[in-house]
């Protein structure tokens, strides 16, 4: 057991009063807070702990908006998460192979056919910098209060109701009252502070995407990974180190070995008489999965082409043609935290369904319905918890939004795997 100090209780001073607060500012969190902003009369608050948006999107480097179609011409996204892609290029509309920057693909920018949609898939590839800009000032037009440099410390609860979320600062520990909170923090940190059962995954591998310059001074982007998918899938047979993102320990070795990995490989290219000057690197540690929420329900591979009543999100597979996920409200809500709910890496997936839902579109599009969720159960007193919300309605809400909520688009393809197959979840654990 670990030995333990008593902390002296102190008064912690109140930041401020909000219908929603938002905990972290990756593509789910501008969703989620720029969704519940639109929500007439409702004041937003967001708070991240470094100093810009997009999470491992800009500051990662990871610059793939990645499809919002199903691969066969059909387009699974719309509302925000269409909007932050078209944001995405809006100050780079034209191609830039040497920076992997994508415009959107013609056939989507106008009126195309399914055929001619099914060539090429809806999908940008963007400048970081540019992106990063663009989603403040979307942030400071839809009247979000957000903050930066500023880290989830804990949540205060009474009953099953979170009452204040707590933060640290430079000017020290405060509390921020809400009445519906999005954890976005893509590692269920407010999950784990209000007790519910989370989920960690221990395998991720290496990562660091570097921008570099070459002896002409043009500038390239190495996409530097180590084996994911084959710890992933294969059970790491090759003994490649891995890491769970969920201890100060975690985040540490991580951030060290995946930049000891991109240093080794700029030195092994000088070696052969390459020129690579690296300008610029991740400031954050690129984890794909790491701690994530048990809900009511947890989506997973055999799950494609699965309607549920209680849809409020879906998305296509961003590695192959064909899936289309449903994303239920059971598995974005806590089932023991009336009035928490999550968005992006952290909601109720698991093994090749975590790794569906954990990248851009889908962290975007369950942004917008938790966020819009939230500020609608802020306004309504009468109704106890998100798990309780009148769920037709909210898809009524969404779709008025411009989300694609059709459980036709289904019948357009049969699922890709197997109804029942079992997925594999080596590597979780449950907490």
């Amino acid at each position: 057991m670990k030995e333990t100090i008593l902390e002296n209780a102190q008064k912690l001073p109140i930041q401020g009063d909000y219908d929603v607060v938002v905990v972290g500012g990756g593509i789910a969190g501008v969703a989620a807070a720029l969704a519940a902003a639109r929500v007439p009369h409702t004041k937003v608050c967001l708070v991240e702990k470094v100093c810009a948006f997009g999470g491992l999107a800009t500051v990662g480097n990871v610059i793939h908006y990645l499809p919002i179609c199903d691969g066969l011409g059909h387009q699974v996204i719309g509302g925000i998460g269409e909007e932050l892609l078209h944001l995405s290029v809006l100050d780079t509309p034209e191609a830039v192979a040497s920076h992997c920057i994508t415009p959107v693909p013609e056939c989507w920018a106008h009126k195309a056919t399914v055929a001619e949609r099914k060539e090429h898939r809806f999908q940008t590839a963007f400048n970081p910098i540019f992106y990063i800009y663009r989603l403040e000032k979307l942030l400071e037009k839809a009247h979000v209060k957000f903050f930066f440099d500023v880290r989830f410390a804990t949540v205060i609860k009474e009953g099953s109701r979170i009452r204040a979320v707590v933060v640290e600062a430079k000017d020290g520990r405060s509390a921020i009252r809400c009445k519906t909170v999005v954890d976005c923090s893509g590692d269920a940190d407010v999950c784990f502070a209000a007790g519910e059962k989370t989920v960690n995954d221990k395998r991720n591998s290496r990562c660091g995407w570097y921008y570099w310059a070459d002896g002409e001074d043009k500038l390239h982007l190495h996409k530097l990974t180590d084996r994911f998918y084959h710890i992933l899938r294969e059970g790491n047979t090759l003994g490649l180190p891995t890491f769970r993102g969920d201890t100060p320990a975690g985040v540490t070795a991580m951030t060290l070995a995946s930049r000891e990995l991109m240093m080794q490989h700029v030195f092994d290219r000088w070696k052969k008489g390459e020129k690579c000057y690296p300008i610029n690197s991740p400031t954050i540690p690129c984890f794909r999965m790491t701690r994530r929420l048990a809900g009511k329900v947890t989506i997973k591979e055999s799950d494609d082409h699965r309607w549920f009543e209680d849809t409020v999100a879906m998305t296509p597979d961003w590695r192959k043609a064909g899936p289309i996920f449903c994303i239920p409200m059971r598995a974005l809500a806590a089932p023991n935290t009336a009035n928490l709910i999550t968005a992006g890496r952290c909601i109720s997936s698991t093994g090749e369904a975590w790794d569906v839902t954990r990248v851009i579109p889908p962290c975007a599009v369950t942004g917008e319905a938790a966020g819009a969720a939230a500020a609608i159960l802020a306004h309504d007193e009468h109704v106890p918890s998100f798990l309780e919300m009148d769920i037709p309605a909210l898809q009524k809400y969404l779709r008025r939004k411009r989300n694609i909520l059709d459980p036709k688009l289904l019948k357009n393809t049969a699922p890709v795997v197997k109804r029942n197959r079992k997925a594999r979840t080596d590597g979780e654990g449950v907490e």
